[in-house]
């Protein structure tokens, strides 16, 4: 990130070792050696991200002059695993938005969207296959909905610039809107020995639920290549299971609910029962002490986990809270080097109750940078908020000229701001 990402060579930044080009002249050329015969068609989690850093090597000074030094990059991502999380779902997203962030995620070395497409609020993503789900879920059936066409340009545009796309399709609970195009699906809840005309998450005592689950999932599989779906699986409400005699005899015959069989990033660690070794652990809460339990518990039971509760960017708070972003230590729990490799990454949880086009950008940038920093920069190089602080001020005005509304750190002002005055 910023230019704490790169591990640079070749000399202290005299005038004598830049390349200097005068605004609208002359041409310099960047020699790239691919060292693979192939293109991948798609990121996965073991693309090789070695170069990403040329662009934030070149200056331009108060004269308006561009310049580069001379120098040799060893660049690659302390974590493989660097998303950002959009909700689509309690504010409708549309696509210029979700494509101008993209551009942004790229500037900043995130390699994966996180797209927290539907929730309880509405369903945009719509459906070949169950196409109710988005007439009767989505605030507008046509206005506010993500076509097939709208998932295949996104997915596009991320690969382009070495993004995955994860599509998070979360449940069983966070599963209200769904319920509205797929009648059956959810649990109904009771009060005392009635329903209450209230209804909870995906009703596990129906084999019909398995089958749209099972059907769904099938489609989602083929229209993202990501190798993993999203599942969520937070903030389930027992209480209404509880409150429904089928289901509670469900669950006293089965034990526990197992997952459909897929490969599936799922929280929390310690309600889960049986689950595959293949699968990620997403930690989304916890106060820094339970937060460094469960990567603990998590990365000595074996499994890999990515890291979001210390950044959910969607709070805000008077002041410089980027810094709370920045010294954020992924590491910092008890475990063996073994158990701290299982650690992939993390990522930052832009939620939308507050959030929608108007205030998306603002809001994101730059202080998503300071944990973007954290999640490719070596940490030790990069401990110092103070040292961190005029580079991210240089950086913001970098993401300003490349169009993305990036909001001020602290008074002051870009250079380009004055430019052909």
């Amino acid at each position: 990130m910023f230019m704490g990402a790169v591990c640079v060579s070749g000399g202290p930044r005299q005038h004598d070792n830049w390349f200097r080009l005068p605004l609208n002249e002359g041409v310099f050329t960047v020699l790239v050696d691919v060292r693979k015969a192939d293109c991948e068609g798609y990121p996965d989690p073991d693309s090789s991200e070695s170069l990403e850093s040329f662009s934030q090597l070149v200056y331009q000074d108060d004269f308006g002059q561009y310049f580069v030094n001379k120098t040799e990059i060893d660049d690659f991502p302390r974590f493989k695993f660097r998303g950002l999380l959009l909700d689509t779902s309690r504010h409708y997203l549309p696509l210029p938005a979700i494509l101008k962030t993209l551009d942004a995620m790229s500037y900043n070395k995130f390699n994966v969207f996180h797209w927290h497409i539907v929730d309880d609020p509405s369903f945009p993503y719509q459906s070949s296959t169950f196409p109710g789900l988005s007439s009767k879920g989505a605030f507008h059936p046509s206005t506010h909905v993500y076509s097939q066409t709208d998932v295949s340009r996104v997915i596009s545009h991320a690969r382009l610039r070495g993004i995955r796309v994860l599509p998070e399709f979360d449940s069983p609970g966070h599963t209200q809107s769904w319920g509205k195009g797929q009648p059956g699906l959810l649990t109904s809840c009771y009060k005392g020995s009635v329903p209450s005309g209230t209804f909870g998450p995906v009703n596990p005592a129906m084999s019909s639920s398995y089958q749209f689950i099972s059907r769904l999932f099938k489609e989602v599989a083929s229209v993202f290549p990501d190798p993993y779906i999203h599942l969520g699986g937070d903030e389930v409400d027992f209480t209404c299971w509880k409150s429904n005699p089928e289901v509670r005899g469900f669950m006293q015959k089965m034990g526990s609910l197992t997952s459909p069989g897929f490969a599936g990033i799922v929280l929390p660690f310690s309600t889960l029962v049986q689950i595959p070794e293949e699968t990620v652990l997403h930690i989304w809460k916890g106060s820094p002490a339970q937060i460094q339990q469960e990567l603990s518990d998590i990365t000595l039971a074996g499994y890999r986990v990515i890291l979001s509760a210390p950044w959910y960017i969607n709070h805000i708070a008077y002041g410089q809270d980027w810094t709370t972003y920045y010294n954020v230590q992924p590491l910092n729990f008890t475990g063996s080097e073994q158990q701290k490799s299982l650690v992939i990454g993390g990522e930052v949880c832009m939620w939308g109750e507050y959030v929608d086009a108007t205030n998306l950008s603002p809001r994101l940038w730059p202080r998503a940078s300071a944990a973007a920093e954290r999640l490719w920069s070596d940490e030790k190089t990069t401990s110092s908020v103070t040292d961190a602080f005029p580079r991210l001020t240089d950086f913001r005005c970098r993401l300003l000229r490349r169009g993305i509304q990036a909001e001020p750190l602290f008074v002051g002002h870009c250079r380009h701001e004055y430019e052909g005055i």
